[in-house]
């Protein structure tokens, strides 16, 4: 599994993954820069993503929607801040309405996920900071650990492919 540590700080309002891939930087960008792509490892496998919008881009924006086993749709929005192709890319992650309005009942983050070379492959480190001690922890109570995990360990199937 490429998942070899999670951290949660509740006194720095931070969330860490950290992963390894047998691939370049490079091919590690591309899942995030490519819609179709990123579509098969955003969410946990059994709630598949996608992608309406994608602007890998400073300024840029991303809707998507989650699709439960039931039929639920859960709406969210990355709004693009910083992007370094292809060893970093900084975003606000946030939930929406179905119109893809953030909802401002629920958490946001700034995201940061950096790619470096390690080992032959990569090295991915995804750092979300929260607003606030109980929005870390709501996303917790949510499952985010186990969801966010399960996402990243389906990369290792699709750079098989």
């Amino acid at each position: 599994m490429p998942v070899t540590d999670v951290q949660h700080d509740l006194d720095n309002l931070t969330l860490t993954i950290t992963a390894d891939f047998a691939a370049p930087v490079e091919r590690i960008w591309q899942i995030y820069a490519d819609p179709r792509q990123l579509e098969k490892i955003w969410g946990p496998p059994m709630v598949p993503a996608t992608f309406v919008d994608h602007a890998l881009t400073p300024g840029g924006r991303m809707n998507y929607f989650m699709t439960g086993p039931e039929g639920e749709k859960y709406c969210g929005y990355w709004q693009i801040t910083e992007v370094d192709e292809p060893r970093s890319f900084s975003f606000v992650d946030g939930f929406a309405d179905e119109d893809f309005t953030p909802n401002p009942a629920m958490p946001v983050s700034t995201s940061v996920y950096t790619f470096t070379e390690h080992d032959g492959g990569t090295r991915a480190v995804y750092v979300s900071t929260y607003e606030s001690a109980e929005a870390l922890q709501q996303v917790l109570d949510m499952g985010v650990v186990e969801g966010a995990s399960s996402a990243i360990n389906q990369i290792d199937d699709l750079i098989a492919a």
